[in-house]
């Protein structure tokens, strides 16, 4: 697994992951030919899940933009500063929680139970190569400020 994580380590960006994903989702709905659901609420559910997961990535976006640091997910030792404030006291990684709750919302839209075992192997995915690495790097550059920050507010939500 070290090797593995050492190899694909803020390699891909989490916009490709998100989209490798959502495609998987969607092929797994054609051709699997069980798991379908429905409920009532389910395109409200889904309009909710995809609107608040677009809003809390564009709140997230405009905080770093503010903040004037950078965005740049394949190099986190760009970042200039420690978000810390805002949606960023309830989430460290509220951009990749949007992308979770849009994926989430595509999982409902398609009608697949087994849809949430991929949004879970995205979770899994972004914590191994994503965020963990990520969180070495702002440990080297914050220090105790991060470390402080961490066993505050959780990883995800």
């Amino acid at each position: 697994m070290h090797n593995l994580r050492k190899l694909l380590s803020n390699r891909i960006p989490p916009a490709l992951v998100f989209a490798f994903f959502a495609a998987v989702m969607l092929l797994l709905d054609r051709v699997l030919p069980v798991g379908n659901f429905e409920f009532f609420g389910r395109r409200t559910l889904t309009f909710v899940l995809v609107g608040s997961g677009v809003l809390l990535g564009l709140v997230s976006l405009i905080q770093f933009g503010k903040n004037r640091t950078s965005i740049d997910p394949l190099h986190p030792e760009k970042a200039s500063t420690l978000v810390t404030g805002g949606i960023y006291q309830y989430s460290r990684n509220p951009m990749y929680l949007a992308l979770l709750m849009v994926l989430l919302g595509w999982g409902l839209y398609l009608g697949n139970a087994f849809n949430t075992l991929l949004a879970a192997g995205f979770v899994g995915y972004m914590n191994a190569f994503q965020i963990q690495p990520e969180e070495e790097v702002m440990q080297r550059k914050f220090g105790s400020v991060y470390r402080q920050y961490c066993s505050l507010v959780r990883r995800w939500f």
